[in-house]
Order: C-alpha cells, then sequence, then structure tokens
C-alpha cells in the first residue's frame, strides 16, 4: 500500500514584522499579510517570538 503525504504551507511572517519596525509608519501590517496568505491559501502562518519582541510584538 502507498501512502502519499501532503506538503503543508505555512508563512513566516517575522520578516513582515522586521520590516514594519524598521519604518515610522507601522507598515507592511503584519495581520494583513498574514490575511493575504491564508486567504491565498497558506494552511498556517508562523512567527517566532523573541523575549526582547525584536520581531513581533504583543501590540
Amino acid at each position: 500500500m502507498t501512502s502519499l503525504m501532503k506538503t503543508h504551507l505555512s508563512v513566516n511572517l517575522n520578516k513582515v514584522a522586521l520590516v514594519r519596525n524598521t519604518r515610522l509608519l507601522g507598515i507592511p501590517s503584519v495581520t494583513r499579510a498574514a490575511t493575504l496568505c491564508l486567504q491565498a491559501g497558506a494552511n498556517g502562518i508562523t512567527v517566532h517570538p523573541r523575549p526582547d519582541q525584536r520581531h513581533i510584538r504583543v501590540s
């Protein structure tokens, strides 16, 4: 019996957050990027929070 494994896409948003944090305008929006990725068919969103909140911030 042959078993096929399905590949799933999870998009890492840390770089979107990094770009946002280098600008004073708060763009690009991490939440908007996540929404677009999911609408485009991604199976999940990945973020790697750091204790210093360098990329992803609580607020």
